[in-house]
């Protein structure tokens, strides 16, 4: 090979070495940069501000129907020759819900008032015989003509109030034959059966409102009054949230501590039920506070913390603090105490991707 083609070879292999080493310095450096891309943590931001918290109380209750009477069944009659309702039936006061066996009753009403009947005829004859002018047998008609002392010891003698009496028990024991609904309601606990004998025959509830028993810490009766509205919310329909209003407040505080509140709310749907579990929320306005989300708040080494964002080097600040209120969804902060810091109006908060922060991480602003 001549000295020409020898230095044409190594000016070939030197431009490859050179483009091979530059190609692995642009990798490197484009490395370098995603690197530092990765590690910059992008997050959420919220400028703090004095404002009004909604402050709630969990708490846990049950629905009670504000009317519930046990009815028994029919006593007078034995046993039962109609059942008229179901578990669930809504029904109206004076509704016939059952009927028990007449036929004694019946026998013993007609007996009555042919006593009274006759005994009426000899009270007309007694008072006829004594000279007064009782021309038919209407007791009320007489009043003017027979002196009230004559009168009343004519019906003792002749038997006519004591037959009067047992009428109107033989009219009674036929009415109690028959089960009508003292009030408007829903009928739960059918225990009657047609053709059988049975003492409780059901439920009524009457459920157009429904009480909710809660108890809240003596700590929190502040926040709590006559009524204040309350949402309601069945575990079973978490859907649904319902507006109520505190009515009872028991002046008494248990030994745990607790006291028994009352609220009422107005039934707008059949699937609610009496005994139903659900949970009470009392919401309270508390001014001037400064509030957060819940995601802004992590907690580290037993302390609450939250991260401020430092426009300047746009860093994260790691900040101690405490607690004034929580409700589902926010927190109101103060300064910790125990660490001696504070937060003031104008602090940029971190409000997302906070587990993944520490003191001094550099982020970028979303």
């Amino acid at each position: 090979m001549n000295m020409k083609n020898i230095y044409i070879t190594s000016a070939i292999l030197a431009a490859l070495i050179m483009t091979a080493c530059s190609e692995e310095k642009k990798e490197e450096k484009n490395w370098s940069i995603n690197e530092q891309e990765e590690s910059t943590a992008i997050v959420d931001t919220l400028v703090l501000r004095k404002s009004t918290f909604q402050n709630q109380l969990l708490c846990n209750g049950r629905l009670s129907a504000i009317g519930k009477a046990e009815l028994q069944a029919p006593k007078q009659g034995g046993e039962l020759m109609a059942v008229l309702v179901k578990n669930g039936q809504h029904v109206n006061k004076g509704q016939l819900l059952a009927i028990a066996d007449t036929i004694a009753r019946k026998a013993e009403l007609e007996k009555a008032e042919n006593d009274f009947e006759r005994t009426s005829v000899d009270l007309q004859d007694k008072l006829i015989n004594l000279g007064y002018d009782v021309q038919t047998p209407n007791v009320e008609s007489w009043k003017g003509i027979v002196p009230e002392d004559v009168l009343h010891r004519a019906q003792l003698t002749s038997g006519y109030l004591n037959s009067k009496y047992q009428l109107e028990t033989a009219r009674k024991a036929l009415e109690d034959c028959r089960l009508v609904a003292p009030f408007s309601g829903r009928v739960a606990n059918v225990e009657g059966r047609a053709h059988q004998t049975c003492s409780k025959f059901c439920t009524l509830l009457d459920d157009s409102y429904f009480d909710v028993e809660f108890k809240i810490l003596e700590a929190e009766l502040a926040f709590v009054r006559q009524g204040q509205t309350v949402q309601i919310t069945p575990f079973v329909f978490k859907e649904k949230n319902i507006s109520g209003n505190i009515t009872e407040i028991n002046p008494t505080v248990d030994e745990r501590g607790l006291v028994k509140v009352k609220a009422r709310m107005r039934n707008t749907s059949n699937e609610l039920m009496d005994g139903m579990n659900v949970r009470v929320i009392v919401e309270s306005e508390v001014k001037d506070l400064l509030v957060v989300p819940k995601e802004a708040v992590v907690e580290r080494d037993g302390y609450h913390v939250v991260f401020m964002y430092n426009p300047e080097t746009h860093h994260a600040v790691w900040t101690y603090v405490d607690l004034q209120y929580s409700n589902l969804n926010y927190h109101a902060i103060t300064g910790c105490e125990r660490k001696r810091t504070t937060v003031n109006p104008g602090d940029i908060v971190i409000t997302s991707g906070n587990l993944n922060l520490a003191d001094d991480t550099e982020v970028r602003v979303n």
